[in-house]
């Protein structure tokens, strides 16, 4: 088979960077006659990402928010849902590691607000990787929840490479205090230095939902305020001198959610809840997209300043990715069986996308509707059917995924067992070539089940190239093939059968 089609870039990502040389100035519309058309001139790229402590965003779109509802309007809004425990708590900790380093806590190693096992060594903030490949750029970090950038409660985040941090103590003296003056120092900074690459956080919001609930009038108070911040300091980017010779990346984003009644930490979907706002050249325009998780706020930072990405876990907002779980969102169903679930929340299907099948001929009988054989689904509506049996830790897959759940599919009396079988469409393939099926995968086992990856050349046998006996939690699988001489297409196939065990997610199948 041949590799997948390479992504093309957007068209809209093309026109946005043409608009952006436009506005700026920088476009040579006509030369004189002779003379050869002047070069456009290179906008020098600018990033500033900037942190809300424990932002909801369905109560930022209420609240008296103009600059966060503007950032919507102007660029893309992305909703995710973070990792609950065993991996981490929904805590700044995890949360802001998460955002800096651009992987997930099983590998940045914070799991609560101890900070004990952080990996920041190996995997460093997204400043420091500026400075490491690009030192002559100007960094900044400006935050008043201590561990952030400063050594203080076992910090910091953003390590002491980057050029200038400030740091205030707003658990000591208050965030309504503290989070004007990160406000004002910021502005200063952005206004008169280089600023090519900026983080700047503000924690009002969150001691509001702690204080009063997410869905309170403080909180929403809390939320206008913090508005107003961010305000000052986009005017201070819009105030540069040179702010027509630049390309801006402005993100905005936030470290977990908040129960109605106040608190985080745990595995609800509202404290799982997290969002990333992106605005700039080649970001489409009152966009809503699926695909983006915290870990790629990074990953775009990065990419923008030109400075690798390789070995993250984020990918850059540029590159949406075309995969084939994607194309269901629209068809999307909601609960038939299930309980847990609320009523309009569409999340799943049973009908395969194109060119995919499910073969449920050797399935049992009866069981939870929506889990009678692989199905097909989103975080938001799987990791609902039943909290805190590591659902949630499924942090690898995007958007829609498959998934085979014999524990939800017994919550009603089955006949039979769980035995379901998904299947790829036919991939064209080099015979004599070595290739790799790479897939993301999320699989907790028990005795009893079984997990098993099969590939078939030209329509023959199929074969077990992959049998899965322990967890798998969050895992990118790769299978060397070797293609047999002659062969022209290869099939893979995901078998799984159980009775009343655990679950088994894939996502992202590609034979490269």
């Amino acid at each position: 088979m041949s590799a997948p089609p390479c992504r093309p870039v957007p068209r809209a990502f093309a026109l946005g960077a043409a608009a952006a040389l436009l506005l700026a100035g920088t476009v040579q519309l006509a030369a004189p006659a002779g003379a050869a058309p002047a070069a456009p001139r290179a906008l020098t790229p600018k990033v500033l990402v900037i942190g809300i402590d424990g932002a909801v965003l369905s109560r930022v779109k209420a609240a008296d928010a103009p600059r966060l509802k503007g950032l919507m309007a102007q660029g893309t809004t992305a909703e995710s849902l973070l990792y609950a425990g065993p991996m981490a708590a929904t805590s700044s900790g995890p949360g802001w590691s998460t955002v800096a380093t651009g992987v997930w806590p099983d590998r940045h190693g914070v799991k609560d607000n101890s900070f004990t096992g952080k990996q920041f060594g190996t995997h460093p903030d997204w400043l420091t990787r500026v400075e490491n490949a690009k030192p002559q750029l100007s960094t900044y970090a400006a935050a008043d929840w201590e561990p952030i950038a400063s050594a203080e409660q076992n910090g910091p985040i953003y390590s002491a490479k980057v050029d200038k941090r400030y740091s205030l103590r707003g658990d000591a003296d208050g965030y309504g205090v503290q989070d004007p003056k990160i406000a004002s120092a910021a502005a200063a900074e952005l206004r008169a230095s280089a600023a090519d690459a900026s983080f700047v956080y503000f924690g009002e919001i969150d001691v509001a939902g702690h204080g009063s609930g997410a869905a309170s009038q403080a909180y929403l108070d809390a939320v206008a305020r913090t508005d107003r911040h961010i305000g000052t300091v986009l005017d201070a980017v819009a105030a540069r001198p040179t702010y027509g010779q630049e390309d801006w990346r402005i993100l905005v984003t936030t470290d977990h959610g908040h129960t109605a009644a106040g608190g985080h930490g745990g595995s609800t979907p509202e404290e799982r809840g997290t969002f990333v706002l992106a605005r700039g050249a080649g970001i489409a325009a009152g966009a809503v997209r699926h695909d983006v998780r915290l870990v790629d706020v990074a990953a775009t930072a990065l990419d923008h300043l030109g400075v690798s990405t390789a070995g993250l876990d984020g990918v850059p907002l540029g590159m949406p990715r075309a995969e084939a779980f994607d194309t269901l969102r629209p068809r999307l169903q909601a609960r038939t069986d299930e309980t847990q679930i609320p009523a309009g929340l569409k999340g799943h299907t049973r009908t395969a996308p194109a060119g995919w099948a499910v073969d449920n001929s050797a399935m049992g009988g009866g069981g939870v509707a929506e889990w009678r054989g692989w199905a097909f689904a989103t975080d938001d509506f799987w990791t609902r059917s039943q909290r805190d049996q590591w659902r949630e830790l499924n942090v690898r897959s995007r958007d829609v995924f498959a998934v085979a759940d014999s524990d939800e599919w017994a919550d009603k009396a089955t006949t039979g067992t769980f035995d379901s079988t998904l299947v790829s469409p036919t991939w064209q393939v080099a015979g004599g070539t070595s290739r790799t099926l790479r897939f993301q995968t999320h699989y907790r086992h028990e005795a009893g089940q079984t997990a098993q990856v099969l590939v078939s050349y030209d329509g023959g046998a199929p074969r077990v190239v992959r049998t899965l006996t322990a967890d798998a939690v969050a895992r990118t699988e790769s299978v060397a093939l070797d293609v047999p001489a002659g062969a022209t297409g290869i099939q893979v196939r995901f078998r799984y059968t159980g009775t009343n065990n655990w679950f088994w997610t894939v996502d992202d199948v590609q034979v490269v």
